[in-house]
């Protein structure tokens, strides 16, 4: 076996020498000959605080490569914390992929653990790895534990929208709000409700990048500890049989995780980060995929925000192997996982040890509820729904339009009591694309205006070019591609256009004739809106991002790139 790494520590040349005598610092002389060198990519920091934990979890992965004969190194990358991160975590996404490809491209390493959990560190070190093409896998973080408030369920992110909007309603006490605050984070670890988090773990374990089992294992689990210092050692394993992102990931692999998606009831930012990775190997992955794949797959999981319970629930009750045991027959057979065995060879012996929380197929929780796209002459390239966290009677709505041309102009006019709106308009927020933004915010789930909330309406059709958190809810279209800034349709809707939103029928369309809309010119309002970046990465991300059907990912860095470094740096 010829070690990547051998290209800058074998040899009795100065280079050679420069590279071990600098690296040795107590090691013996056999560390660099002919061991492994495994990196542990960590995403943990104190500002990332779902993260904070992966120190102490890196360091039983450290057991488990020396256990197998490698040599741990850890590797410090960039940490995304969802909830501290201006102007939004995703506008650096690309970034931290990147910046991690390049790292483990210039280091003498020939794998790699990777060290993720809040919402964006899974999928960028997932891109990096998939571009680098040098064997790695994956060790998720794991959600919190439950937390509790008032004697019920407290989901992390998902309590926070429901309860500031009862206190918007006058419904609940500013001081029983704030006092929810010290019980909703109660331990380490990601959120516990089914946000982009919980499922983007669970969506790599189906895709086969984390040992079966293993994703929504809670954070503070000892068999977290255990499941990272024997991935350590897989991790040795998968460098002696050459087992590469490349090897084993194919379009069976994203047609499972697209399945496992619709089971969970997981987060729409499943889909940009799934486009984004399977750009990276090169592997033709559409967002009609994630439709015509997920689309008619029952939910089967009741969790927050779709259903009742927490991750900690799902863990107990048999977590996602469980799940896929009762889709086993619409999942790919071929699909290998990074144990080298395919997925559905884990299935036949996962049981459902709570039905409450996983519900068996003949008794879904919903039927039909994955991802849904939709097309017409608002989204010519597509716009995405998820039927599991709408309410089911506006699945099909007609209303008139209240548009809000930027996120400061929607905060400044929704709780003015002369806004004319009622219960059947349909907002629309634009400006929050990937280069309008710029970064593509979480903000399509707009709070209802004041005035509807103390009428007691709870939900209403929200259409937008941005995201939404995976731990909120409601009848939220999003994703509109092209974007209000980019030039899409979206940007020529005026306040009063009837909107039609048919998901049945796969449609949303706005009542203008081609000719209509031909003729409309973008607000100014909408425009003065978009101040352009004139440097740093802000303008590389604006000049460079492609849009939300093909997973906003930079132009310039899809595909790969391999582990080659041609030259040596002394």
């Amino acid at each position: 076996m010829e070690l990547r790494s051998s290209q800058w520590y074998a040899g009795e040349d100065r280079n050679a020498y420069i590279h071990r005598a600098w690296m040795r610092r107590g090691a013996p002389d056999d560390s660099f000959r002919g061991r492994p060198q495994i990196a542990i990519a960590n995403t943990a920091s104190d500002l990332t605080p779902c993260n904070a934990h992966l120190t102490g979890v890196a360091q039983f992965v450290k057991n488990g490569i020396l256990e197998a004969g490698g040599v741990p190194q850890e590797l410090p990358v960039v940490s995304l914390g969802e909830t501290n991160v201006r102007p939004t975590a995703m506008l650096w996404r690309n970034m931290a992929a990147m910046s991690t490809e390049e790292m483990l491209r210039a280091n003498p390493v020939d794998g790699v653990v990777l060290l993720g959990g809040c919402d964006k560190t899974i999928p960028s070190l997932l891109m990096a790895a998939a571009s680098v093409d040098i064997p790695a896998v994956v060790v998720p973080g794991g959600p919190m534990l439950n937390g509790t408030f008032r004697g019920a369920p407290l989901g992390c992110g998902t309590g926070v929208w429901k309860l500031s909007e009862e206190v918007r309603a006058g419904t609940l006490s500013q001081e029983d709000f704030a006092r929810s605050e010290s019980a909703m984070i109660r331990s380490a670890g990601h959120c516990n409700t089914m946000g982009t988090a919980s499922t983007m773990a669970l969506v790599a374990e189906a895709l086969g990048t984390i040992v079966p089992g293993i994703a929504g294992t809670p954070a503070s689990d000892a068999r977290l500890s255990e499941a990272a210092q024997l991935t350590g050692r897989l991790a040795v394993d998968l460098v002696k049989q050459g087992r590469t992102p490349s090897t084993f990931l194919t379009k069976g692999s994203f047609h499972n995780a697209i399945v496992a998606l619709a089971a969970i009831g997981g987060s729409t930012n499943a889909v940009v980060h799934l486009l984004a990775i399977a750009g990276r190997l090169g592997i033709e992955l559409s967002v009609e995929d994630f439709d015509r794949i997920g689309s008619h797959v029952p939910l089967l999981v009741d969790l927050q925000p779709a259903g009742r319970h927490l991750m900690e629930d799902l863990f107990r009750a048999g977590g996602l192997l469980a799940v896929l045991r009762q889709v086993k027959d619409l999942l790919d057979p071929e699909a290998l996982t990074i144990t080298g065995k395919p997925l559905v060879d884990y299935l036949d012996d996962a049981e459902i040890f709570d039905p409450e929380v996983i519900s068996v197929r003949e008794t879904p929780v919903q039927d039909d509820a994955g991802i849904a796209l939709l097309r017409g002459n608002l989204a010519p390239d597509g716009a995405i729904i998820k039927p599991a966290a709408a309410t089911p009677e506006l699945l099909q709505h007609r209303g008139r339009a209240l548009v809000f041309d930027s996120i400061e102009d929607f905060h400044e006019r929704i709780d003015d009591p002369e806004l004319e709106v009622d219960a059947d308009s349909v907002m629309i927020l634009r400006g929050c694309g990937p280069k309008g933004y710029p970064g593509m915010p979480e903000v399509s789930n707009m709070p209802l205006p004041t005035k509807l909330l103390e009428q007691g309406v709870r939900d209403m059709v929200r259409i937008c070019d941005g995201r939404m958190s995976g731990t909120a809810y409601g009848t939220v279209v999003l994703h509109v591609a092209p974007e209000a800034a980019a030039g899409g349709p979206l940007g020529l809707v005026r306040s009063g256009d009837w909107i039609v939103l048919d998901v049945a029928g796969r449609r949303l369309d706005v009542e203008l004739s081609a000719e209509e809309l031909a003729a409309r010119e973008p607000s100014a309002a909408m425009t003065g809106a978009f101040a352009a970046p004139t440097r740093g990465w802000e303008r590389l991300y604006v000049d460079h991002v492609q849009q939300a059907d093909t997973g906003a990912d930079l132009d310039f860095l899809v595909g790969a790139s391999g582990s080659e470094v041609a030259r040596e740096s002394h």
